[in-house]
């Protein structure tokens, strides 16, 4: 089992983000999280061993984006796993595949596609702020948001995106 790599205690970690999509002035957008105005992530983290997918995934976004301190009203929609990075050493750089000479190896990063409501309050940690960026902006600029933020428009390119005017 592959665990994450930001764990003291493990030797390597399995993380989770949640790609969240809204829709701003008829245009697509992903929410991130900035922080030190110069570093973008989506909203995840490590998992607890033994943890699943889907529930460090719920846990993790409860803790860091819930009204609710306790977490316990915040109900996420997880849809499907859209892609898998591995982090074979310790190398910054993450890779969409695990080299057949890895055999154990640091990361594993899974990225999920998570379905908001129609409305939705968020309380974001004092260091970090909740940014809405157009898919437009964000599509081939790795040079700002890193590999796996800026592939974010062709994972999602498989589906058609309905905007409708209420």
């Amino acid at each position: 089992m592959v665990r994450s790599r930001r764990s003291s205690v493990m030797t390597s970690v399995l993380s989770k983000s949640a790609l969240n999509q809204v829709e701003l002035f008829k245009h697509p957008h992903l929410l991130l999280l900035q922080l030190n105005n110069s570093i973008f992530k989506l909203p995840g983290g490590r998992l607890r061993p033994g943890e699943s997918d889907i529930d460090g995934l719920r846990r993790k976004l409860s803790n860091k984006l819930s009204p609710s301190r306790d977490g316990n009203e915040t109900e996420w929609e997880m849809g499907e796993c859209l892609g898998m990075w591995w982090r074979h050493d310790f190398e910054t750089l993450l890779c969409p595949y695990l080299p057949p000479t890895v055999k154990k190896p640091k990361e594993c990063t899974k990225l999920f596609l998570v379905r908001l409501p129609e409305s939705r309050k968020f309380i974001v940690p004092e260091n970090l702020k909740l940014l809405a960026v157009p898919l437009s902006q964000v599509h081939e600029n790795h040079k700002t948001y890193g590999p796996v933020i800026s592939g974010v428009p062709q994972l999602l390119s498989k589906y058609s995106i309905n905007i409708i005017d209420i």
